[in-house]
This record gives structure tokens, C-alpha cells and sequence, in this order.
């Protein structure tokens, strides 16, 4: 895997379908949501988690550094600008903090996708042909010119149209979410499973 890439993890949405709970803060399988997407991005040169400072766990990896998006609560795209200001590789993996099976085989394939030639960016499909916009490696110089002039509110959706876009397949657990309670219960079983998470 490329050493010369950033984690860029946004961890400041207000989780309304979980009823306003800190969905970063969620524990599934001894350990938080945030924690666990930090730990499989173990391998970034930058770290960089967008969101109210947190208490993490001691884990291997560049320091982390803090951002927030402006305004605080503007959105996904709102914390992509924010993040960006401290990123300096030309490689960086947008990534939710709520994806519990993520691991660095994912980001490996997706470091590997964003390099080919010509891809702007490479974006995590499950099973279904969903695609995950919040489990992308960009090239780092196309994700700012992608970025709109008012960030807050926008979906990172709207980033991708006329780009180059790599699919890369991964299994339903890698691209598992912790939107709503009923994602939680999955995430929480699967976790409770003896064997290698995700795989």
C-alpha cells in the first residue's frame, strides 16, 4: 500500500436517525465506531477526523488532528473542505466514521483503483452496485477542484458527476454504515461473530 496518502474521516453529522446520539461514539466489537475507521486507516501518512473533539484509544498511526466544518453541522462535504485545509499527500480516503467493517484491505484496493491511470477517484460498491461515497481514495488535487464554492449542505454525491470513477467491489460488511438503529443490530451481530470481522 502507498504510504504517501491521508485519512480524511467525517465524524460531525447529527446522527437524527439515531435519535442524536454521538454516532462516533458507538461501540460495536469493544470499540468505537471512530476508533475502529481510525484503525484501518492506521496506515495514512496524515490523519484527520472532521467533528467535536473526541477521546480516542491509544492505536498505532499519524497523530490525528481536528477540524470542524463550517458551519458546524453543514454537512459532509462542509467537513471534506475543512479536512482538506491540513491535507498535503496527493492521495486521500474520504471516509465516514461510521463504518465498523472497513478495513485496510478495502482501502488498499481502493489506494491501488485511484492510481490507475486517468481515475480521479475510487469509491467502495457492495454487493448490490450501491456505490459508498463516503469510502473513496480521491486524488487530492481533483477532490478540491471538485468542491463547490458553498460546501454546506451539499451531498458528496453531487462531487462525483463528471469525474473519472473507479468502482471497487467489497463485501456488504465493508460498505455497512451505522445510519439508522437497525444498522447498528446488524454491525452489533456481526461483531459478536467468532472469526475475522469483514471478511
Amino acid at each position: 500500500m502507498s504510504t504517501d496518502w491521508a485519512a480524511l474521516v467525517c465524524a460531525g453529522g447529527a446522527a437524527r436517525r439515531l435519535g442524536g446520539r454521538d454516532k462516533a461514539a458507538l461501540v460495536v466489537g469493544a470499540a468505537t465506531l471512530l476508533d475502529r475507521v481510525l484503525a484501518a486507516a492506521a496506515g495514512a501518512r496524515q490523519r484527520v477526523v472532521v467533528g467535536p473533539v473526541r477521546d480516542l484509544a491509544v492505536a498505532p498511526g499519524a497523530p490525528v488532528r481536528w477540524r470542524r466544518e463550517e458551519p458546524p453541522g453543514g454537512g459532509p462535504v462542509a467537513a471534506i473542505a475543512a479536512g482538506l485545509e491540513e491535507i498535503t499527500t496527493p492521495l486521500v480516503a474520504v471516509l465516514a466514521a461510521d463504518l465498523p467493517f472497513l478495513t485496510d484491505h478495502e482501502l488498499g484496493l481502493l489506494l491501488h483503483g485511484a492510481q490507475g491511470l486517468g481515475t480521479d477517484v475510487a469509491v467502495l460498491v457492495d454487493p448490490g452496485g450501491r456505490r459508498q461515497y463516503l469510502a473513496a481514495v480521491w486524488r487530492t488535487d481533483r477532490l478540491r477542484a471538485a468542491l463547490p464554492a458553498e460546501p454546506a449542505g451539499r451531498s458528496v454525491r453531487s462531487l462525483f458527476p463528471g469525474r473519472a470513477v473507479r468502482e471497487v467491489s467489497a463485501a456488504g460488511m465493508a460498505c455497512l454504515d451505522c445510519d439508522e438503529p437497525g444498522d447498528v443490530e446488524r454491525a452489533l451481530r456481526w461483531a459478536a461473530r467468532p472469526g475475522p470481522p469483514g471478511r
